[in-house]
């Protein structure tokens, strides 16, 4: 069973303005909902601290440079 999937546009913000926005999403989310992320840059400190906190994820560069994360909540 999958939980609630929510999106979270952080294109265009001033670091660390996206990566607060993630984590502040994910603390209202609920274990198993899951987060998908868009940012102008594939957030590799964002990245080094979900792995600390141990959630899932998964990185979709896109096309035009951009980078999608989808992030599932433990």
């Amino acid at each position: 069973m999958s939980g609630n999937v929510s999106e979270l546009d952080n294109r265009g913000l001033e670091p660390p303005q996206p990566m607060l926005r993630t984590l502040k999403a994910l603390e209202d989310m609920g274990n198993g909902d899951i987060l998908i992320i868009h940012n102008d840059r594939v957030p590799m400190f964002l990245i080094e601290e979900l792995r600390q906190l141990q959630y899932s994820y998964e990185v979709d560069p896109q096309p035009d440079g951009t980078a999608k994360v989808a992030i599932t909540k433990k």
